[in-house]
């Protein structure tokens, strides 16, 4: 992975690979969640408004929330790659990867419902109404219940080797790689990262919507 995400290359190649990455994530998880929705598939085949507003969706919000996510976890990755850190243990990448992670995909799809109901007229063209979406719907994305749960999926391209790379290398995380049994210590750590990567956003989005009433 190294290869395709290191600082030395040009910015346009860095951008390049996290876009070509972003839509090896994102086109299998969109078509498995396009056959598993009850009578969706048939409807986007038939065409017309539904494929389009479809379309529309994908590129208009997807994909750059999908590639604004990926290119920050990307870049933390490829600094994890630096000889020089100056001894800063990796642990602190997965931290503020998990951070930036959730505030990043509510941020932006508040945005972009927000420019959706100007632009489109989504959500009754009401801004209001738009934001008020936001929260409930992102609680229910880990459950594959909404298309933000492609999105959300999808994200995750970015996220395993960044920490892979940082728990391999960390001191302070070695004694928790160490319970586990053999060279699955670090595999298992980030697969639980991942795992509460999706708990932060989801109960996060739920905080909101509770306080939205």
């Amino acid at each position: 992975m190294d290869r395709y995400f290191t600082l030395q290359m040009s910015s346009a190649q860095f951008l390049k690979n996290v876009l070509l990455f972003s839509l090896a994530a994102l086109l299998p998880i969109l078509l498995i969640y396009i056959l598993l929705a009850p009578g969706f598939a048939p409807a986007l085949a038939a065409g017309g408004p539904a494929l389009v507003r479809f379309l529309r969706q994908v590129v208009t919000n997807g994909l750059p929330v999908i590639f604004v996510v990926n290119y920050v976890s990307f870049f933390l990755f490829a600094l994890t790659q630096q000889p020089d850190r100056k001894h800063r243990d990796p642990a602190v990448f997965v931290l503020l990867d998990l951070s930036i992670r959730v505030v990043l995909f509510l941020s932006l799809h508040a945005l972009i419902y927000v420019l959706s109901a100007d632009w489109f007229g989504s959500f009754g063209g009401s801004r209001g109404t738009a934001l008020s979406v936001v929260a409930p719907t992102l609680a229910r994305s880990a459950f594959f219940e909404n298309i933000s749960g492609v999105y959300l999926y999808a994200t995750m391209v970015s996220a395993l080797p960044l920490y892979v790379s940082a728990i391999k290398q960390s001191a302070s995380l070695r004694p928790l790689v160490g319970l586990f049994p053999q060279k699955s210590g670090v595999a298992v750590l980030a697969l639980l990262t991942l795992l509460l990567a999706v708990v932060s956003l989801t109960l996060v989005a739920e905080l909101i919507a509770h306080l939205q009433g």
